[in-house]
């Protein structure tokens, strides 16, 4: 079977879940994370490293990715890169039938989502004296009741994970990445908790946010007006 533009579907049914392509795997985890080089994109795309290389010149020669320099450098998608990357991700789900699904996994997120940006906000302050005062992690008691409710928070995301890992396979990382974070955080290394630029607990949630975003079609801008 082909699209009506001629090519193979994007992704191929393996059990229930739809497995994307490789291209549209590095391309679409190169939109989720934004600004990534080559060993951070493959860990979050369940890719080697010598793939991802081999796609993102394939990118780059369609004028759909290109290399940033300087001190933050990395793989980026160009305007053009982007819009084609959303065309193929409406097809596949789409092709898979799994939008409904995908749209109601998104709104139980949506149903955490704030709590888990208070818990975030409840671990890089806590009060003292009656002020909120930036959090040296010197209070334990503060911290374990934060990480608790992390742990809350994680039973709940981890299954929608696995749901949406269920219908699209590229979905399957995340809840490795989520328990990766937490055992860290848990370990004592509190800057898994909420730091950028690593894969933080945060860093995963915020790209699976734009991940759901990003399938389902919608500008994260204009993400409260969806009914």
């Amino acid at each position: 079977m082909r699209t009506t533009d001629g090519r193979t579907p994007t992704g191929t049914v393996h059990g229930m879940a739809v497995t994307s392509d490789p291209d549209l795997r590095v391309a679409h985890g190169l939109r989720v994370r934004g600004l990534t080089d080559t060993p951070e994109l493959a860990q979050a795309v369940g890719l080697a490293p010598a793939v991802v290389d081999v796609r993102m010149a394939d990118l780059v020669e369609s004028g759909h990715a290109r290399r940033r320099d300087g001190n933050m450098a990395g793989w980026v998608l160009t305007p053009e890169g982007r819009a084609h990357g959303e065309a193929r991700i409406a097809e596949e789900l789409d092709a898979a039938g799994e939008r409904e699904a995908v749209a109601d996994l998104y709104q139980r997120f949506l149903g955490v989502n704030q709590g888990f940006l208070s818990l975030c906000t409840d671990w890089q302050l806590r009060e003292v004296d009656g002020e909120q005062v930036l959090n040296d992690h010197a209070d334990a008691s503060h911290d374990d009741s934060v990480v608790a409710r992390l742990v809350e928070a994680d039973v709940v995301v981890q299954s929608i994970c696995v749901q949406l890992a269920e219908r699209l396979a590229r979905f399957d990382g995340y809840g490795r990445r989520f328990s990766d974070a937490l055992g860290r955080v848990q370990a004592g290394e509190v800057e898994w908790f909420t730091r950028p630029m690593i894969d933080s607990y945060h860093t995963v949630w915020f790209e699976l946010h734009e991940d759901l975003l990003a399938t389902l079609g919608i500008e994260r801008a204009k993400e409260g007006e969806q009914a």
